[in-house]
């Protein structure tokens, strides 16, 4: 009598050398059609920076440089400098607040290049490296992501300063128009820690390279006093540092006045940091193993 269970039987697959192996490898080998296109840069730069915002939302003690820090600089300044340099306190906010408002943000673009540090030395982008995804995303979407940082650090000088009494005849128009101009030379003046974290091998090395370039940046400069109270000497390297440049186009542009003069150097020093240390940063990130 026939086994009922003979009819529902599996079909034996095709042993190897058979006619069907063939066809088997084919579909293996061979993608499917329905197979997802690539990302494209804009998609891979968001997805990036999305992941430099989940690092934030993890670690939320990094928020203490953008939050805790740019306040008591503020304070400090204000009321234990103020009567001296600006004769009062009053005259000083107006003065320092352009000024501390450029400083917090590109102190702040330092440690873009500490974190990508930490993450090399994880070997993190050794695993970002090996996706089909637009190289420079890798970089280029860390700068962005870091822009939230900037954003929360700006908001937060410039609500400290309107309590102190910061009034910029500019109005809001100009507030925001500084404010986007300032997020634009920081993310230029990001790619230069981007360089210096590629160049050493601890973060601790990236942060003592990077504090020995910043600091004659920002004192020497326009920020907390003005220039004509320096020696000549002094005065002409003043002039010529892009912090002072920016910090100048910021004041005019709070005060309601716009410059096209000063909107283009500052425009220069943009293009300028991006076009030498972008293509430094690819060429020693493709080459750091």
């Amino acid at each position: 009598m026939m086994n009922p269970q003979s009819s529902t039987q599996s079909p034996t697959p095709p042993t190897p050398g058979s006619a069907d192996e063939p066809e088997r490898i084919r579909k293996v080998l061979v993608p499917p059609q329905d197979r997802p296109a690539p990302a494209s840069a804009l998609t891979a730069c968001v997805a990036y920076g999305w992941r430099a915002l989940l690092k934030i939302k993890h670690l939320p003690e990094q928020l203490i440089d953008v939050t805790i820090f740019p306040v008591m600089m503020t304070l400090m300044f204000t009321f234990i400098f103020g009567g001296a340099i600006g004769g009062s306190v009053d005259n000083y906010v107006q003065f320092l607040i352009p000024g501390i408002f450029v400083q917090t943000l590109i102190m702040i673009t330092m440690y873009t290049g500490l974190t990508l540090n930490r993450d090399f030395s994880k070997g993190v982008f050794d695993r970002f490296r090996s996706l089909p995804v637009w190289r420079p995303a890798q970089l280029v979407g860390a700068l962005l992501g870091d822009q939230i940082r900037y954003l929360l650090a700006g908001t937060i000088i410039l609500t400290v300063g309107f309590f102190l009494g910061f009034r910029p005849e500019g109005g809001i128009t100009g507030v925001i128009a500084a404010f986007m101009l300032l997020l634009v030379f920081s993310f230029s003046l990001s790619w230069v820690w981007t360089a210096v974290s590629l160049a050493v091998r601890t973060e601790q090395a990236a942060m003592g390279v990077s504090m020995f370039v910043m600091m004659p940046l920002v004192f020497a400069s326009n920020i907390f006093v003005d220039p004509s109270t320096m020696p000549t000497w002094l005065q002409r390297a003043v002039d010529v540092n892009p912090v002072s440049i920016v910090v100048t186009t910021i004041r005019e542009m709070m005060a309601g006045t716009y410059s096209l003069s000063s909107l283009g150097l500052v425009a220069l020093c943009c293009g300028v940091l991006i076009m030498i240390f972008g293509p430094v940063s690819m060429f020693m990130y493709n080459r750091k193993s």
